[in-house]
């Protein structure tokens, strides 16, 4: 290897600065609060950054304010039904639907198409995930944060079962539809394993 291989393969990795051409509002909400400057695996930040604020989140929904937030809609049998936590819901949709003239202007401000330091979608996909666990279980049980986590980061990164495709709509509803879709599908995943442990408990 050369000189500039070396460095390339080895150097220490500089925080990109695209991100300097825009406003410093909308970098804050794309990069959500500085995650995705990180100079290695920003998305694994950003996605990291959204589950720690989820815990913090559910002990909120918990709270008089919101009262039930978690439905359940039964199948035939009272073990087996479709589950939905409306709060999650609520943040994944309301960031995707916020995030998207954020991220239009992010990119257009710096002449990039979804760039790394872009994470806001993937803090929709966290939320997303989550909106398939009851608010209780994320409480009483933080470490099923780190699954959602870990099959979020799966799916967004290989981008399996028609992922890929929602990657390429336009602009920033591609940016953001592949992350939802992501979630969607980590979300089903841990609803099924945990009918699975109620159903042989």
């Amino acid at each position: 290897m050369n000189k500039e291989e070396l460095k390339e393969k080895y150097g220490k990795k500089r925080v990109p600065h695209e991100w300097r051409k825009t406003d410093w509002f909308t970098t804050l909400v794309v990069t959500f609060f500085g995650s995705g400057m990180s100079p290695k695996a920003p998305g694994t930040m950003g996605s990291l950054a959204a589950a720690i604020v989820a815990y913090p989140m559910a002990l909120w929904a918990q709270s008089e304010p919101f009262g039930q937030t978690d439905l359940f809609f039964n199948v035939q049998s009272h073990y087996f039904g479709i589950f939905m936590n409306l709060f999650f819901l609520a943040a994944a949709l309301i960031v995707f639907f916020a995030a998207i003239p954020f991220v239009k202007k992010a990119m257009k401000d710096t002449g990039t198409e979804d760039p790394g330091w872009i994470v806001i979608d993937e803090v929709c996909g966290i939320f997303m995930a989550l909106a398939f666990i009851p608010t209780e279980t994320i409480v009483s049980q933080p470490w099923i944060l780190a699954v959602a986590f870990g099959l979020f980061r799966f799916f967004d990164i290989l981008k399996p079962l028609g992922i890929h495709k929602f990657e390429k709509f336009p602009g920033a509803w591609g940016v953001m539809a592949d992350d939802l879709l992501g979630g969607v599908y980590a979300g089903i995943l841990i609803w099924a394993g945990l009918l699975i442990s109620v159903y042989f408990s």
